[in-house]
């Protein structure tokens, strides 16, 4: 699946060192955003959407991609070209656009600091990511959603593989 056409102007820093951005994803009619995470200059990129070329120099110098689920591959392989840098991604999960440089497991730590936790549901192969400083963040795409100014839910179980999986997923992250 190739990224979407859309390419966001900006990056919003939601708590510090952890930034986000969005675009309407054409090959889905709806909102997909993506993260990262800086310290210190150093970026890693976590499912990557296009970004404005002005507004990712902003964030830093990207050292890694790391990507929750193959669904996310988006920008992944163009930004790796770009900037020279290795993409993670999960272990198991095949065929992609292209070969990851690392594949990782439950309970590995990856680059800026993020632990994966293995979260089926939406496919069976599918991650969320642990921050764990202050303060800590979670990243569970794919899991949880919410729009502007709603509440938060469950992403439509008709859009997952296994949703009695998602929800045992959800449980587990609380």
């Amino acid at each position: 699946m190739s990224e979407p056409k859309a390419i966001a102007q900006r990056a919003e820093e939601i708590v510090p060192g952890v930034w986000r951005w969005a675009v309407h994803d054409d090959r889905i009619d709806y909102e997909s955003d993506a993260h990262a995470v800086v310290e210190g200059g150093r970026v890693v990129l976590i499912d990557p959407l296009p970004l404005a070329e002005a507004a990712l120099k902003r964030l830093g110098t990207v050292e890694a991609i790391c990507l929750t689920a193959k669904c996310h591959q988006r920008s992944a392989w163009r930004y790796r070209k770009q900037f020279g840098v290795k993409v993670y991604a999960p272990q198991g999960v095949r065929p992609m656009e292209e070969e990851p440089d690392v594949l990782y497991r439950a309970g590995d730590q990856l680059p800026g600091g993020l632990q994966a936790i293995h979260t089926p549901g939406p496919e069976s192969v599918h991650y969320a990511f642990w921050l764990a400083r202050e303060p800590g963040v979670l990243f569970c795409p794919d899991l949880l959603m919410h729009g502007k100014g709603k509440e938060l839910e469950f992403v439509p179980a008709e859009l997952h593989d296994d949703p009695a999986a998602t929800r045992l997923s959800v449980q587990r992250l609380l």
